[in-house]
């Protein structure tokens, strides 16, 4: 098994369990012992500022709170683009990691940019490695603009277009086939 840290899981079409359906998920981690990520692509109606006051400010800017997947739904998990890259608790791509679960403020250092995530996705031993053999994720590298982006509605069919080949097809299928 290599590790999927740092890769996108694109939903792919048979994968209809509502909490994934047309889903990319940034992997934070994955090793023998299991796997953990945060849904990129679902933004909720709640600001920053409303949920998390004290996040406002590291924030400022994102909006919503996006929601990170069904695992802990109450846990805030952050993700931010580090000028400091050493202040995360670990990083995922680049400059980008996830904030220490304890943080102050005012310690923390510059961050150029951060998303606010309800909850996350995660998977125990083997789980999505087995996911993965049945076809239900198509493996992408992420991108910082993937992470960040601005159309979190727009995010799977971007990821699965830039993937190319029969998959920029799929990118173009409407939600429901049965309706087209």
């Amino acid at each position: 098994m290599s590790s999927l840290h740092g890769h996108l899981l694109v939903a792919g079409p048979g994968l209809l369990d509502p909490n994934f359906w047309r889903t990319v998920v940034l992997v934070g981690e994955h090793s023998e012992e299991g796997a953990l990520g945060v849904i990129l692509n679902r933004a909720s109606e709640t600001t920053v500022g409303e949920a998390v006051p004290e996040l406002a400010e590291l924030a400022e800017g994102m909006g919503a709170v996006h929601l990170g997947g069904p695992v802990q739904p109450s846990a805030i998990v952050v993700l931010a683009d580090f000028v400091e890259p050493e202040e995360a608790r670990s990083l995922v791509l680049g400059s980008i990691g996830f904030l220490p679960s304890e943080v102050d403020p005012e310690t923390l250092g510059e961050l150029r940019r951060a998303r606010v995530f309800a909850g996350y996705a995660g998977w125990g031993p083997g789980q999505l490695d087995g996911e993965l053999d049945e076809g239900s994720w198509i493996v992408e590298p992420a991108l910082a603009e993937d992470v960040f982006t601005n159309d979190p509605d727009g995010l799977w069919s971007t990821v699965l277009r830039r993937k190319g080949g029969p998959f920029s097809v799929l990118a173009s299928m409407p939600p429901d086939p049965s309706r087209n």
